[in-house]
């Protein structure tokens, strides 16, 4: 198998030019030869639908001089539909069996380059390693199949930076899609929705069916567009409600009340936060929507909290 036959030619930016993939039996017999099976652990299922794939690279809106940073390109077939499109490609791979592969296939694109490396740094933290690769000032996009290990963190964690990307495109499990695009007082409505909708606004723009991926996973999978918005609270700010939140819907069925005298160490401090916000005590902390919470956690921090340092 010479993976790199998929790439493309001469002109990069039309999709016409692209001499076709070879098929997925060559790649699937290599990684085979070399003893690879899919980590379960590391979320991998790999994307094989070509049409998809490239319906994921047009979904993103990227064009050519922008700066894409792609997670888990796996063997590369996303991969190469970001590159024809003439951007600068990052892509960050863990797997060292399988980062050559992306490598060779991307060969002809100068703008492409593989970096083996975890993108986070341990639960709380992306990894400064791969943050240094990024641009220091003006735009970037994230385009990823996301492992569906790390989705839920790389994405809480992006919307957390100084500087969030301006866009991400990213095919992530269901269940987590439908928590970043939830309402208050529902199930999915939680810190995670809280900690991305301060930066993003989230729009589903297709389901994937498990058919389309090897090995098949046990769930659907939808393509989430997030846009940066055009006004955010600073770091600081963000990271203290995306604290707050989780704090206070830790205990989803308990009054608001109650939870703010676990958190204050005061009844008459709780009551007194929750008149100042014209909220009543016996509602839920996940009824409350972003505005709300926001308000709320200003209050807190006035009466003197500060989230536990992790």
């Amino acid at each position: 198998m010479n993976p790199s036959t998929g790439a493309g030619e001469s002109n990069p930016r039309h999709e016409s030019t692209r001499a076709p993939r070879p098929p997925w039996s060559e790649f699937k017999q290599a990684l085979e030869a070399a003893g690879f099976r899919p980590s379960r652990s590391l979320g991998q299922n790999f994307l094989l639908d070509e049409n998809a794939a490239r319906a994921i690279a047009r979904d993103a809106g990227v064009q050519p001089g922008d700066f894409v940073l792609e997670v888990g390109p796996g063997c590369g077939f996303l991969s190469v539909h970001l590159a024809h499109m003439d951007v600068r490609l990052l892509a960050v791979e863990i797997d060292e069996r399988l980062a050559p592969i992306a490598q060779q296939f991307l060969a002809p694109y100068p703008k492409a380059d593989v970096v083996v490396g975890d993108i986070l740094q341990g639960k709380h933290a992306l990894n400064p390693a791969i943050l240094d690769l990024l641009p220091a000032h003006g735009d970037w996009h994230l385009v990823s199949n996301l492992p569906y290990s790390v989705s839920a963190p790389v994405l809480a964690l992006c919307a957390g930076l100084e500087v969030p990307p301006c866009s991400l495109t990213v095919l992530i499990q269901d269940e987590v899609a439908r928590r970043l695009q939830a309402q208050p007082a529902t199930r999915e409505w939680g810190p995670l929705t809280v900690s991305v909708a301060q930066t993003f606004e989230a729009r589903k723009t297709r389901g994937l069916a498990p058919t389309l991926f090897w090995p098949r996973p046990k769930v659907q999978s939808t393509v989430l567009r997030l846009t940066r918005r055009a006004e955010l609270p600073s770091p600081s700010q963000r990271q203290f409600l995306s604290a707050f939140a989780a704090r206070v819907m830790r205990h989803r069925r308990q009054s608001l009340a109650r939870v703010l005298r676990d958190l204050l160490g005061s009844r008459e401090q709780a009551e007194s936060v929750l008149a100042d916000r014209c909220l009543q005590g016996d509602l839920r902390a996940d009824t409350l929507g972003l505005e709300s919470l926001r308000g709320l956690g200003e209050s807190i921090r006035e009466a003197g909290w500060t989230p536990d340092p992790s």
